[in-house]
């Protein structure tokens, strides 16, 4: 048992309210964006609304120019890298489903940020392989993991490849509301997670941190 100055300090509600007030300066736009996903009977698929100002952090500290997103859902993310990065800067965002895509590209149009974002819409395994065929491999800043959880291990080993060193992927819902922690949990995606946090944890060709807010989001810096 970790001594209770160690251990992450308990998220009430009230605390979480508290957090959303003081730590996220969410433009009008996004805003906006979340509201209308809101209303889709998926909405919980979307990144908590703290995961937006610090992937927009993380990708400002890295200098990124050329980014890269594995699962766009409506767009949340996308907006938020796409707003931070400089006017020559690009996003290339692979989704599935276009009537989720057709959702970002509105909202990414109206922010005026659609000219740095460019949409893959099919099997993401399919369009990273097409990025790494085309010779993109190592010329990507970062990456963002938020899709199927069946398939990670794969998005995590195309994502590498296309990483330059020193760039950094994101893995979203590494926490996956506690069950990889319970051995007696052993659905499909519990155990893909479950797995690659192992993966992670022993892969000496990025160095790692795990950080235990909102569904779980792990950095890996390419070394």
């Amino acid at each position: 048992m970790l001594p209770s100055y160690v251990r992450p300090t308990p998220m009430t509600d009230a605390l979480y309210e508290y957090v959303l007030r003081v730590g996220v300066r969410e433009p009008a736009a996004l805003e906006a964006l979340r509201a209308d996903t809101a209303a889709l009977p998926e909405c919980e698929w979307q990144i908590a609304p703290e995961q937006g100002p610090f992937l927009a952090m993380l990708v400002r500290l890295l200098g990124a120019t050329k980014c890269l997103e594995v699962g766009t859902f409506t767009g949340y993310s996308a907006m938020w890298v796409a707003g931070t990065l400089p006017a020559h800067g690009t996003l290339i965002c692979c989704e599935l489903n276009e009537s989720y895509a057709a959702v970002a590209r509105k909202h990414l149009s109206a922010a005026g940020l659609l000219s740095k974002v460019e949409l893959k819409i099919g099997p993401a395994g399919d369009s990273l392989a097409a990025l790494l065929n085309g010779g993109a491999a190592g010329t990507f800043d970062y990456a963002f993991i938020d899709a199927d959880k069946g398939r990670y291990d794969l998005y995590y080993e195309r994502c590498l490849e296309l990483l330059r060193p020193g760039g950094v992927i994101a893995v979203d819902n590494t926490l996956w509301d506690g069950k990889p922690a319970d051995a007696s949990v052993n659905d499909a995606d519990t155990v893909a997670i479950r797995a690659l946090n192992a993966k992670l944890h022993a892969d000496a060709r990025v160095q790692l941190a795990f950080l235990p807010f909102a569904d779980g989001l792990t950095l890996a810096r390419k070394v």
